[in-house]
């Protein structure tokens, strides 16, 4: 006959036994690191300046022209060879608009070494274009700026360099 084998002794038991130590430690010691460290997010004045940004944020929007803007990004686009990025800017009848500065700004969400801008030329009333060529394969954001004397507005895009 066989003896009766105790369950502590099966590797399956002290498996899960050795899984669920290993996650209540990495747990205290998260909570531990939360409640020792401190990240510096958490102002005193927090109410006060909430109050603050959310005035000048309606202050942004009253005084935002309502303008339609759109970006025109060529159908693909290859690392190293340029591009033809076009911007397109109406008011709310529809009618071109001529700012003051336009400028093509990319950023790389992976790390802002490579990010770089350019400014984009008049091709008519309303219509921009610049030529630009990334330096890296991968994600862009694109963010268009327009300024009208006091004002700036920006038009986001993003798009995948020599990606399909």
């Amino acid at each position: 006959m066989s003896e009766k084998q105790s369950a502590w002794k099966s590797p399956w038991v002290r498996g899960w036994l050795g899984l669920l130590v290993v996650f209540v430690c990495a747990n205290m010691v998260m909570i531990y690191l939360a409640v020792t460290k401190n990240p510096s997010l958490v102002v005193e004045d927090y109410y006060e300046r909430g109050q603050d940004y959310e005035q000048n944020m309606l202050k942004r929007r009253a005084a935002r022209p309502d303008w339609e803007m759109r970006v025109r990004p060529p159908k693909r686009t290859e690392v190293g060879q340029p591009a033809l990025f076009g911007f397109e800017v109406k008011d709310a009848a529809g009618a071109p608009v001529t700012p003051d500065d336009v400028v093509f700004y990319a950023y790389r969400p992976s790390g802002a070494e490579h990010d770089f801008s350019a400014p984009m030329r008049a091709v008519r009333a309303g219509y921009y274009e610049a030529d630009i060529a990334f330096p890296l394969l991968g994600v862009w954001d694109i963010l268009i700026s327009v300024k009208n004397g006091e004002q700036e507005l920006n038009a986001p895009y993003r798009l995948s360099a020599g990606v399909n």
